[in-house]
């Protein structure tokens, strides 16, 4: 949602739901672990009315504790943390659980895939960034398909039911090559709300190239 109009996000919402998405993921910045400020808890509640679509929270906060279970309250079905950002990332995640949403575990382009090994027997999803959290419309780091790759072994390896997501310079032309190291979902934002044809058109060249 980073990349849609802010002035009708549930608009928004309902043109990708029809468009044929799967989930809406909101980008929570706090201004402080990344640079922007993005949606507080309320503007999701507010759009969550909007459509069925299960709601996921990418907190890129450095408060993740104190801030899912607002995020939970606001109808997020699941809250993304960061690892960078998690003293106790066993116990974060596990708060998220207990509070009844899925929890995912996040890394960025620079964080080795071994830092979530312990991790992985509790969470429903990884998220794998593509570029440095902050901004839409940053241009896909291609040497991070390595770490999909060592990522989606170590899924494969648990024998749970994991889904493993990347986000950032996600495109007709990038996807594939997530998707054969190993990712099962993708994140577009700019290249979905800024399509000439539309997200419906979006979304099916998505599809098409995976």
């Amino acid at each position: 949602m980073l990349a849609a109009d802010s002035s009708r996000l549930g608009d928004e919402c309902r043109n990708i739901a029809e468009a044929g998405a799967h989930r809406v993921h909101w980008d929570v910045m706090d201004g402080v672990f990344v640079p922007n400020l993005t949606f507080g808890p309320d503007v999701v509640a507010a759009c969550r009315p909007a459509v069925d679509l299960p709601f996921e929270a990418h907190l890129m906060v450095v408060k993740p504790d104190e801030l899912a279970p607002l995020y939970i309250e606001a109808g997020c079905d699941t809250v993304l943390i960061h690892a960078e950002t998690c003293p106790h990332l066993h116990r974060s995640l596990a708060a998220i659980s207990e509070a009844g949403a899925r929890c995912g575990v996040v890394i960025n382009p620079h964080t080795p895939a071994s830092s979530i090994s312990e991790v992985v027997g509790m969470i429903d999803e990884v998220l794998v960034m593509t570029v440095n959290p902050g901004f839409g419309g940053q241009r896909y780091i291609a040497s991070v398909e390595s770490k999909i790759a060592a990522v989606r072994a170590m899924i494969d390896a648990s024998g749970r039911d994991i889904d493993l997501e990347v986000d950032g310079g996600i495109t007709a032309a990038t996807a594939p090559a997530a998707v054969a190291a190993g990712a099962n979902v993708l994140v577009a934002g700019s290249a979905v709300f800024g399509h000439r044809e539309g997200p419906a058109i979006a979304i099916k060249e998505l599809s098409a190239n995976v």
